[in-house]
C-alpha cells in the first residue's frame, strides 16, 4: 500500500478520485450538442440511448459525467464500427 506523504496535497494523495466532466466537456469529447446529450439521457425522448452514461447530480443545478464512463462509451462506439 502506498504511504501518504504529508507534504503532498490531499488531492494528489487521492489518485482514485474519478474525473468529472461538465456538459461542455462531454460535448467536446463526443461531438454531440448539449441538447442531443440531454435527449439521449431522457427516457421519454425518441433519441434516448440507454447505453449513454448516466449523469451525476452534484447540486440542484449542476450535473456532470464520469470521464471514464464517457471514454468507455466512445470506445464502444469505435469498436462497434468494425463489427
Amino acid at each position: 500500500m502506498e504511504q501518504l506523504n504529508a507534504a503532498q496535497p490531499v488531492i494528489e494523495q487521492c489518485n482514485h478520485i474519478p474525473q468529472l466532466l461538465s456538459i461542455k466537456d462531454v460535448g467536446h469529447y463526443t461531438g454531440l450538442s448539449r441538447s442531443t446529450i440531454y435527449e439521449m439521457i431522457n427516457e421519454k425522448s425518441d433519441r434516448y440511448d440507454p447505453t449513454f452514461p448516466k449523469k451525476v447530480q452534484l447540486t440542484q443545478v449542476r450535473v456532470v459525467w464520469v470521464a471514464s464512463e464517457i471514454a468507455e462509451w466512445i470506445n464502444e462506439k469505435i469498436e462497434a464500427r468494425s463489427v
